[in-house]
């Protein structure tokens, strides 16, 4: 079985001329899968009605479709996307002033154990393809009818436990024959694997990386996240000063605040002077209770007194725009209702066909020239 929407252009080429067709075919075909989003073969009218027949013969299409959404008073959206196999991801689209930013997953659950998120509570059942990541931007565009001109890789799942895929994606949705997005409008969120961390940095990517950090220091960090176990602040510093030196860009550090455990000033304090020396940005954000974690928000007086002591001490910060409060706005949330309400039986999906440089792949236009 072939998956044709995580298929490079010369992947698709390689197909079409085993079945003896000429090799720009792939880039109508490519064209169809990521510029108009066809979710059939029949509406491809520039592919003869034979050729359709023999690729759907080979292997049909299978996109993702959107099983349920929920709309905020400010114009979010949050859907539950049904994958191909009866499983569920979450995708969010926020409105800006820029226009729109999709919040897509990268996996099926997470592995990675954070205490406050519900995409966590099941664990991991499988990774995303690219194609699955790519056809979340689609099928939200289908669903409103809007251009999203901005992707954040920050829903369900841990981007770097998907790496080879990750990079697969950027690649898909960067091309100039497919969306041909920025990779300057991507952002991609890790909770800190230091070594993938060093490996994206060498790929030159003008990626956005952010660093889901959370804590001040080591103590706190191992209590609310599984992966402070295994790597400590100082490492995950010091992959972060890897990053800065190779890319000369800023990091964004995530920070959730959490009633009575990371919202006092001497936690900022502490934070300020892990930060200092990194080119950084800290997005304080306020925790979506989760009833499954028992956490509470920070009082108005916390996260104001938080943010201040941070701009005293000279970091930059911004307090992310609350969007979706009303609508299972903490990932995973609405995947976790969807399960408990008895999900259909989930069928497995074939292993995508892998091209022999997976994870050494050259992203199209890599400086986005």
């Amino acid at each position: 079985m072939i998956d044709w929407y995580s298929q490079s252009v010369e992947e698709l080429a390689e197909t079409l001329q085993r079945l003896g067709e000429p090799s720009y075919r792939s880039k109508q075909l490519f064209r169809w899968l990521h510029q108009r989003g066809a979710q059939s073969f029949d509406g491809m009218s520039d592919l003869g009605k034979a050729l359709r027949q023999r690729l759907e013969e080979l292997a049909p299409l299978t996109p993702v479709q959107v099983e349920q959404r929920q709309t905020a008073e400010d114009g979010t959206v949050k859907f539950l996307m049904r994958l191909a196999d009866g499983r569920y991801v979450e995708s969010v689209l926020m409105r800006y002033s820029f226009g729109y930013s999709l919040c897509i997953s990268s996996q099926v659950g997470c592995r990675m154990g954070c205490r406050f998120c519900a995409s966590t509570l099941a664990g991991l059942e499988r990774n995303l393809t690219a194609g699955e990541m790519a056809q979340q931007i689609y099928a939200a565009e289908r669903d409103q009818a809007v251009t999203v001109s901005h992707v954040v890789v920050m829903g369900c799942g841990e981007p770097f436990d998907n790496y080879d895929q990750l990079l697969r994606f950027l690649d898909l949705v960067h091309h100039p024959l497919g969306k041909g997005m920025s990779l300057r409008h991507i952002t991609v969120s890790t909770c800190g694997l230091t070594e993938r961390i060093r490996q994206f940095a060498d790929t030159g990517l003008p990626v956005t990386l952010a660093i889901s950090l959370h804590a001040p220091n080591d103590t706190i960090r191992r209590q609310i996240m599984r992966v402070a176990q295994a790597v400590s602040m100082e490492e995950l510093k010091r992959a972060c000063q890897y990053y800065v030196a190779k890319t000369n860009k800023r990091i964004t550090f995530e920070y959730i605040l959490i009633r009575g455990l990371n919202d006092e000033a001497r936690h900022a304090r502490e934070l300020a002077a892990y930060l200092q020396g990194l080119l950084a940005h800290v997005n304080l954000i306020p925790v979506n209770p989760v009833a499954e974690c028992g956490f509470q928000r920070p009082t108005a007086k916390a996260l104001q007194q938080f943010q201040e002591t941070l701009e005293a001490c000279h970091v930059p910060v911004t307090l992310r725009r609350e969007m979706g409060r009303k609508i299972d706005a903490a990932c995973g949330q609405l995947r976790a209702k969807a399960m408990k309400k008895g999900a259909p039986p989930a069928k497995p999906l074939p292993e995508p066909k892998r091209s022999l440089t997976e994870g050494k792949r050259r992203i199209h236009g890599r400086r986005d020239d």
